[in-house]
């Protein structure tokens, strides 16, 4: 008999020449999305709900408690990576409106072919840059959106321009009076760059929490915080829900642990930005 020929992974060349791949999980079941050896996103297509990276169980973890369970939700998703988000949100609000900003059309093109969204979905993707993205989004969605989301990576860093206070002041101009900001921050030791992060956010956003595992919020390895932040004050019922909800073990500071962690680092301006620090490649071996 011959041999059964392998089905080529699918993939695509990005605008700055890295290469993007749809490859099966080995671990969770679904698919991840890969780029230039660095894992973006995983998706279940038969459980949307299903969140295997940490930080976007995390994530998912916020989303729950915004407005009452199962209601719609206004959201703007800033990078897209394989839409693991926006999918959670359709699956557990349906007919929610989500609008997405992704920068490289190649990338959209091959998650659509090979991750499709489910039918009817409302995910609106816009590809360009996020920050330009949000000044083209409808004049109707400023102070309308109760969630958004800046999940922004090109490759393994975050862009310096979206890194600034001048870029959260336009994200936050979208925010409801008690919309929710999330953002994904990577940092190693020494946390420097999420200190910064978190004193800028603080300085647009007036209530800020972070959510991470307690050795990376304590600075002793390389890993994913998340922010959340808005105008008016995040309920602390939140926390033990959030908690209890995992993964663990989970760390969530708030108040004045928030202010010491905020303390030491520096507000960004567009002047001044760095991209976040790069992570090792060892970090993503299996």
């Amino acid at each position: 008999m011959g041999r059964t020929r392998e089905q080529p992974t699918p993939s695509r060349r990005l605008g700055d020449g890295t290469l993007a791949r749809v490859i099966p999980s080995a671990y969770a079941g679904g698919f991840e999305l890969d780029v230039d050896g660095t894992p973006q996103s995983h998706v279940d297509l038969d459980d949307p709900t299903h969140l295997h990276f940490e930080y976007v169980a995390r994530m998912g973890a916020v989303i729950d408690q915004l407005r009452m369970p199962g209601q719609p939700l206004t959201a703007v998703h800033l990078g897209a990576g394989a839409l693991t988000l926006p999918r959670y949100v359709e699956a557990t609000r349906p007919g929610s409106r989500q609008q997405v900003i992704e920068l490289e059309a190649e990338l959209w093109d091959l998650v659509r072919e090979e991750l499709p969204l489910p039918r009817g979905a409302s995910v609106r993707v816009r590809i360009g840059d996020a920050r330009a993205g949000l000044a083209r989004l409808p004049a109707s969605m400023r102070g309308q959106a109760d969630l958004v989301v800046s999940d922004v990576y090109s490759g393994a860093q975050t862009p310096a321009h979206l890194t600034t206070v001048e870029f959260y002041r336009e994200a936050a101009e979208l925010l409801a009076p008690d919309g929710v900001l999330l953002v994904n921050v990577a940092d190693g030791a020494g946390l420097e760059f999420a200190r910064g992060q978190v004193a800028t956010i603080a300085h647009v956003l007036d209530h800020v929490i972070v959510l991470a595992e307690v050795q990376v919020l304590k600075g002793r390895r390389f890993g994913n915080l998340v922010v959340a932040a808005s105008a008016r004050p995040l309920p602390t019922a939140w926390l033990p829900r959030l908690l209890a909800a995992g993964p663990h073990p989970a760390k969530i500071a708030e108040g004045t642990e928030v202010s010491e962690f905020a303390r030491a680092g520096r507000i960004v301006t567009d002047a001044s930005a760095t991209a976040s620090p790069k992570p090792s490649s060892s970090l993503f071996e299996r």
